[in-house]
Order: structure tokens, then sequence, then C-alpha cells
């Protein structure tokens, strides 16, 4: 049975339970509903609002370096701090901020397995309380280029048969029936479809009904059998970036996929890009 190419980038809620508190540790949670934090975490956790602190405000793009420097500060978090990073949605917008700490180099960063709905089927206590750890001084690393697509990157590689695309979100969604998770509101960009010639995994394939990522051999059996085994190299995309941030996470560090890309324009971009070939 294969084991997964990182290990050491996943804890589980016992892990969490047992070292949360820890002086070097730093527990944050990121959620889809900004909500769910003021209505209960785990005791030390700090809450990051990905529509404000994860992204820019005036103009689209991620956080910053210096934004980086100064979230990450004010959590309590220096250079030397192991972040331990979990949320809803199977993890959904923690991946996105996992993958993000990576583009800006932090080193000890990992996702709880399972994320905070296997923390509350276990009955593990979640806390009302205000938590402030202080501030530290945090120097991002610039940017690592090699984990990012842009959009005239994927533009410029389409049709060249020399990568792989991974199209993660709901079928409804790759075929353009849907312009946006059945829940959310169909907005975001001015026509549907999918990336010619990417594949269709949705990204909830990856997870076991725990919330708890698959196997590696299942994970293997589920990516290699749409032909994303790594030999070349990989752009995963959703709509706006976050769902294909947890397959990255899985690609690179449960698979070991070495030459990976998250396209976070996704298709909000791709889909109001004037003259972009679009497949349906």
């Amino acid at each position: 049975m294969a084991e997964y190419a990182h290990p050491e980038s996943l804890v589980s809620t016992d892990w969490v339970a047992e070292h949360g508190s820890d002086a070097n540790v730093r527990l944050v949670e990121v959620d889809v509903d900004t909500s769910a934090y003021d209505s209960g975490h785990i005791a030390g956790a700090v809450g990051w609002n990905w529509h404000s602190q994860l992204q820019q405000t005036l103009r689209r793009d991620l956080v910053s370096k210096e934004g980086m420097e100064s979230l990450l500060g004010s959590a309590g978090i220096d250079n030397n701090t192991t972040v331990i990073l979990y949320g809803d949605n199977n993890n959904w917008f923690a991946a996105w901020a996992f993958w993000q700490m990576k583009y800006y180099g932090h080193g000890e960063v990992k996702l709880m397995n399972g994320g905070r709905a296997k923390w509350d089927a276990e009955g593990k206590p979640l806390t009302t309380d205000a938590v402030s750890h202080g501030s530290k001084s945090y120097t991002a690393k610039a940017p690592n280029e090699d984990i990012r697509a842009y959009r005239d990157q994927v533009l410029s590689k389409v049709g060249a048969g020399n990568i792989s695309l991974v199209d993660v979100r709901a079928p409804a969604e790759y075929s353009g029936e849907l312009l946006a998770p059945e829940n959310l509101p169909q907005e975001g960009a001015q026509r549907g479809g999918h990336i010619p010639g990417a594949a269709n995994i949705p990204w909830g394939q990856a997870v076991a009904e725990d919330g708890t990522f698959k196997s590696a051999d299942d994970l293997q059996t589920l990516y290699g059998g749409k032909g994303i085994d790594g030999s070349k190299e990989t752009i995963a995309y959703c709509r706006i970036g976050e769902r294909s941030s947890h397959t990255w996470f899985v690609l690179t560090q449960l698979l070991g996929h070495s030459n990976v890309r998250n396209y976070d324009g996704s298709w909000t971009e791709w889909g109001s890009i004037v003259g972009a070939p679009i497949e349906k």
C-alpha cells in the first residue's frame, strides 16, 4: 500500500487536540462561511476571512507579500511557527491558505485532515472565547511562481499537448450548464464550459465520507485513471481558485507530483476572456 508523498503536510484531529496549544504551534481556521468561526472554533485558533484577508480588496489578486507578512505577524506567527490550517467544506479555503503560504515560502504549514466537520463529528470541544497571541515579526519570501499559473501561460499551452489540465468543478459546471456551484450565485463568467482538453475530476472525489483524504492508492487510481499521473506539467483550476488549491494539495503533497500549478484566475477569468477557446 502506497504512502503519501508528504505525510508531514497533514495532522490528525487527535494530534491537534494534543498539540494545538504547544508554544510553537498556531491554529488557523479559514471557512467558506466566514461567520462559522465566531459561532465556535478550536481553542487558540485564529480566524482568517478569505474575502478580506487572503486577497486584495481593490484589484483581483492574492494577498500581497506585505499583506501576508502583516497577516501572519498579527496572528502571532513568525518564520519558525508551525501553522495548522483547517476549515469547513473539507478544507476548501484552508487549502487555499496553505497554497498561498507555500507561495510565499512558509516552511511548516499543515492541514488538519478532515477539517472542522471531523472535529465536530468527534465531539471535540469548540469555544467562542476571543483569541489574542500578540504580534510577531514575519518576513515572507519572494513568490514561488512555479506553483501558480496565469491566464497567458494557460492560453499559450492549451492545444500544445504538453500539459495536463484538471477541472475540479462539479460536472454541471464543467459541461457549461452552471457558471458556479449549485448553491452559489450564478455569476462571475460570461460563458460556461471548460478549457479544451481538461479532465473533469471534481475536488470532492479526493475525500472520504468523513472528510479525510482518501488513501494514496485510491488517489493514484482516481487521477491516474484520467491521465493525471505527474508525467507532464499539470494545471488545476476551478471557479475562483480555492477548490483547485485543494486539488493542488492532493497532487503535490499526497501524490508527490513535482510540477503542478494552481490557476487561481480559474473560470471567472477564463470564461470572460475575449476569444479564449472553450469546450462544452
